[in-house]
């Protein structure tokens, strides 16, 4: 700073230096051009930047661009992580998992390959995977087990040791599902097992077993022929005699599909194709089977639709084939285990039943015995059976019976005194309890309920909610308690059937849908609660398949294929665990 100064300026303080003013504040506002001179140093402002003092404008104009920009930033992180959720999951630690693939992989490395406490390099992939179904380095580390198993299998093999190579071969090829490895040590250890000497001996084991009729089986003479075969492909003898086999087998299918047997030909169909999947006739016999399917299905429905016309027009029972009865005996003729058939059944002995109440509320007694009797050959498990035999003042002799003796006797109890009226057209006998009477059929209609929060319907004999409600009514036959608890049984039973087939107890759902059939057999839902337990256990089959538990997995599936024979889920699995041996 420099410049000449003027003395004589009032800010110049005589020492060369001017002080610093702020010059007129009341000047501020005031237009620039009508601003006097203030002495002040003139500054040149930039015109974009004056402030329009007039127009009560900032200088400064906010930019409004920054909120949507950040919004924009924020929606796209988001939508990233949403994207990406799978990866970003993966970055996380898994300590279950990855304890468990660690523990696994060691077990690999040490040449722990499988067993059964848990700690095998199988059982820990196996436990990853389910942890993570969809992880890939489960996948890979039972491949790894596999091909493991396969060099086991080759090493136990050059050292002689048959059994060992045996199980490590299976065990490889569970996992492995086949491959030319497989295939390779399979026909090997097959010539291993058979030595020239052994094959004369297996085929007229064979031979023998084909004269007693012993197909298949492990000890059949298909198993027998196959273990030749293995060892040596080009046996004529052991050929023909799988040709011979072959044969005997599809004329006993041809046998049970003359007797229009649909049962017998589709078993015997599906052992001959585990036996011989190529057998030159097994397309003309499927193409048999199904003809006849086609045909006996037209019949069976032909005679439930015409039992449920009868039914609903009241030919409940009695002579002639066209009532309910009669035609719903006819389909299961046609077909033993048909469930529409069965519910049918039941449906008449809930009709008879309906009508044995209205006989005695009219007072006819021995019309309401006669149709309880005949319900009773139809269901004698029957709910409300048992309640209309009460009414009528004959309960039937309960499991628990000789106890209730016992306790009579005991307690110094008289048995109950029943009045029956003279000329017997009363709705219901006339019971006086003692007092001792009483409270016991209280105790009973207490432990029925307590017996049915357990889930004891009909099981253990005695001590189970059926039995105890009868005991119940065998000493009071009016007592309204025991009378509503045992026509409840069948909807607590339905509610516990679902809350077990959601929790996975499968064997106990089966025993609830057991317990169902006998206490409301009529009921058509039954058969929507059969299929429901079949396909849980045909699932449990498929996951303990695909795991490589085949023992688990061929019980589950012979549960689903007692519940549903013909379903074509049971045929999918079957063909599968069999072709896969």
């Amino acid at each position: 700073m420099s410049g000449n100064r003027d003395l004589n300026d009032p800010g110049h303080n005589g020492n060369g230096r001017t002080e610093p003013k702020l010059g007129n504040l009341e000047d501020l506002h005031r237009p620039p051009a009508a601003a006097p001179d203030d002495g002040l140093p003139k500054i040149k402002v930039e015109p974009e930047y004056r402030r329009d003092v007039s127009a009560g404008k900032s200088p400064y104009r906010k930019h409004n661009w920054f909120l949507p920009a950040l919004i924009v930033v924020l929606a796209a992180a988001i939508g990233g992580l949403w994207f990406n959720q799978t990866r970003l999951r993966s970055l996380v630690p898994r300590t279950d998992f990855d304890d468990v693939l660690h523990r696994a992989q060691v077990a690999l490395q040490q040449g722990h390959l499988d067993g059964t406490d848990g700690t095998s390099a199988r059982e820990l992939f196996e436990a990853a995977r389910g942890l993570e179904p969809d992880n890939d380095a489960t996948r890979q580390g039972l491949n790894q087990v596999g091909r493991a198993e396969i060099a086991r299998a080759d090493a136990a093999l050059h050292a002689g040791k048959i059994d060992e190579a045996t199980q490590a071969l299976t065990n490889a090829r569970e996992l492995l599902g086949g491959g030319n490895d497989v295939d390779r040590l399979t026909q090997a250890l097959a010539k291993a097992q058979v030595s020239s000497g052994q094959t004369d001996t297996l085929i007229a084991q064979a031979q023998q077993a084909f004269s007693q009729n012993r197909l298949d089986g492990p000890d059949g003479a298909a198993a027998l022929y196959q273990r030749v075969l293995a060892a040596e492909p080009d046996n004529a003898v052991a050929r023909h005699g799988m040709d011979q086999v072959g044969d005997a087998a599809a004329a006993q299918v041809q046998k049970a599909l003359s007797a229009n047997d649909m049962a017998t030909a589709s078993a015997g169909i599906d052992r001959l194709a585990a036996m011989l999947p190529n057998y030159a006739q097994l397309p003309t016999l499927r193409a048999s089977l199904s003809a006849l399917q086609t045909q006996t299905n037209g019949a069976l429905a032909d005679a439930i639709n015409q039992g449920n016309d009868a039914l609903r027009a009241g030919r409940i029972a009695g002579d002639g084939n066209d009532t309910a009865l009669a035609h719903f005996k006819a389909a299961l003729a046609i077909d033993p285990n048909n469930a529409p058939a069965k519910a049918g059944i039941g449906q008449v002995a809930q009709a008879l039943v309906v009508q044995a109440d209205a006989a005695i509320d009219a007072g006819d007694a021995d019309h309401a015995r006669q149709l309880l009797d005949e319900a009773d050959a139809l269901a004698p498990g029957s709910a409300d059976l048992v309640a209309a035999r009460a009414r009528l003042g004959q309960p039937p002799v309960p499991a628990i019976a000789s106890s209730s003796a016992t306790s009579n006797a005991s307690s110094g109890a008289k048995p109950q005194e029943i009045t029956q009226p003279k000329d017997d057209t009363a709705a219901s006998p006339t019971v006086h309890l003692t007092g001792a009477q009483e409270v016991q059929v209280a105790d009973l209609v207490s432990r029925a309920r307590q017996a049915t929060s357990r889930g004891n319907i009909m099981s253990p004999p005695g001590d189970c909610a059926y039995d105890l409600y009868r005991g119940a009514l065998a000493i009071d036959g009016n007592n309204p308690g025991a009378l509503a608890g045992l026509q409840a049984l069948p909807g607590e039973v339905q509610q516990q059937f679902n809350q077990a087939l959601r929790g996975g107890s499968l064997s106990k759902a089966g025993d609830l849908l057991n317990a169902l059939d006998n206490l409301e057999p009529g009921n058509a839902a039954i058969a929507i609660s059969r299929q429901r337990l079949a396909y849980a256990w045909i699932d449990q089959a498929e996951q303990q398949f695909d795991s490589g538990d085949r023992n688990n997995a061929a019980v589950s599936l012979a549960q689903g294929r007692r519940l549903l024979p013909d379903d074509p889920r049971v045929r999918e699995l079957a063909a599968r665990m069999q072709g896969s041996r």
